[in-house]
């Protein structure tokens, strides 16, 4: 720790966003960057705490090493943090831009005081290592032989590819997208993370041998059993694609769609894409009502407003978080206690955008979608009720309608942002008969292996709906299972017992 009194002397310090009515007019993302003085005092402000939770239990899955790179930070020592960071995390541009960043919440100083930025000094550590060039292609010095196919192109793949392909072996990712990257692609919108990181890493790894394929539907136009004839082992990292729908009258109207098939098409049209208008989901002079208060529903927020719709509302079917992670709150049962991560209400560049536009509040809490109607087929209101929330015998939290509290909202375009259950069953999970868990999720032993033999799987098709952070940590650890499959020993670094 380069300065003891760092924590009492500096404050936390964020990157400010763009202004609101200007980053409304494109797609880049929100945030400006902060000076490397600045950068470099919130690095002072971490105390190497004797037990650093930040990186462990409750904080970073990867295992970052955090208190180390934020002292060599301090020190000025750039190249040196970008050799601590890459040792845990191969993608931590990616991280640095859409983890929720559990390793802050699980901060000591973030006891009694605001935890340290951990998260934009990885993301500055990276981009200087871009900057500076000291980033660049390492294909591995010899190649085992061995043929790995991963399926999937998402953090959770593109880290199991990185890892296999620095073991030696041939990978080939298989993605049934027309472009790499899963949700990183198409999921995130480029107001969070523009796409041109997402191509330059998928550069860097094709650069380091790593194959790619694309329009690549294993299960339909690519055959299982050609997979399981032609590599020594697979690796599915298919993630958890199943949304969740709700089963209320009119659901069948046309302008009530899921986020997953709202949120690809703009993230297409921005990348150069003709997208008909048939086709095209557009909020511009819309009422629009999101159902579900996650990162996805935020996702869908600042899209639409970017879109042009004319209103927007979003609801959550659970109560409001508490404001913030007091004693009072932990004792109420409101929020978990440190170092756990805190069900509180954030507030999103997408919320502080609509809430400028509306002048108050857009979001609102414990409302239940009872039904919809239309006109000639299509949807143009919604009818809601407010909720009571209590716990029943059992402690368990049960909801039940306010009496006399309905109401109707005009709503042209309804977005359905409320989870994923699990991964399809259809294709690869199905045709080779893989074992499930009671969630419907895919069974694996400790080394990430399934239930048919030389088969692995990794990320939210294994774990269930999580953080890319997760997800990258699976597809590490499903990668060292492979290697030590294929070779009978592994030297992909140590095992973290996440499970």
């Amino acid at each position: 720790m380069g300065k003891p009194t760092g924590f009492k002397e500096i404050n936390r310090e964020t990157p400010s966003r763009r202004a609101v009515r200007l980053r409304l007019l494109d797609w880049d993302e929100v945030y400006n960057s902060l000076p490397d003085d600045k950068l470099r005092k919130q690095g002072a402000r971490c105390m190497d705490c004797g037990v650093p939770f930040c990186n462990g239990g409750n904080g970073c899955p990867l295992g970052n090493i955090i208190p180390e790179w934020n002292d060599l930070v301090y020190r000025n020592h750039w190249r040196e943090a970008l050799d601590m960071l890459s040792k845990t995390n191969n993608f931590p541009e990616f991280t640095g831009r859409v983890c929720p960043a559990p390793c802050e919440e699980a901060c000591v100083l973030g006891i009694n005081n605001k935890p340290v930025t951990i998260k934009n000094i990885e993301l500055s550590i990276v981009e200087h290592g871009f900057e500076q060039g000291w980033i660049k292609p390492e294909p591995p010095e010899k190649r085992s032989g061995k043929k790995v196919a991963v399926v999937g192109s998402g953090p959770a793949g593109l880290a199991c590819a990185a890892q296999l392909n620095k073991a030696g072996h041939a990978v080939t990712v298989f993605e049934r997208a027309d472009r790499i990257g899963g949700l990183l692609m198409y999921g995130i919108p480029g107001f969070k993370l523009e796409k041109r990181f997402v191509d330059r890493r998928v550069k860097l790894l094709e650069a380091e041998g790593i194959k790619f394929v694309t329009n690549a539907n294993v299960g339909q136009n690519i055959k299982v059993a050609d997979l399981q004839r032609d590599f020594d082992a697979i690796v599915l990292c298919g993630g958890s694609t199943k949304a969740r729908d709700i089963d209320v009258p009119g659901r069948d109207l046309s302008g009530i769609h899921l986020a997953m098939d709202y949120l690809p098409l703009q993230n297409k049209k921005n990348l150069g894409d003709q997208i008909s208008d048939a086709e095209m989901i557009d909020a511009k002079g819309k009422h629009v009502i999101i159902l579900g208060g996650g990162d996805t529903g935020a996702d869908c927020l600042g899209t639409a407003l970017r879109q042009g719709c004319k209103s927007v509302k979003q609801f959550e079917l659970l109560p409001r978080p508490a404001d913030h992670r007091s004693p009072e709150a932990v004792m109420e049962g409101k929020v978990k206690p440190w170092p756990e991560w805190p069900m509180i209400f954030r507030t999103s560049s997408a919320h502080e955008e609509a809430n400028e536009l509306a002048g108050g509040e857009i979001r609102d809490f414990s409302i239940n979608t009872k039904a919809f109607s239309g006109e000639n087929g299509v949807v143009k209101k919604l009818l809601g009720v407010r909720l009571e929330w209590s716990k029943d015998h059992s402690g368990r939290p049960t909801m039940k309608p306010i009496p006399a509290s309905e109401f109707e909202l005009d709503c042209d375009l309804c977005l359905l942002a409320l989870g994923f259950v699990h991964p399809e069953h259809e294709g690869p999970l199905g045709q080779l008969g893989l074992k499930l868990d009671p969630r419907g999720n895919v069974h694996c032993d400790e080394n990430y292996a399934t239930s048919v033999e030389g088969v692995f799987a990794a990320g939210d098709v294994r774990r269930g709906q999580s953080l890319i952070v997760w997800a990258i940590s699976e597809g590490r650890q499903a990668a060292r299972g492979v290697d030590a499959f294929l070779m009978g020993y592994s030297d992909l670094g140590p095992v973290i017992k996440l499970f």
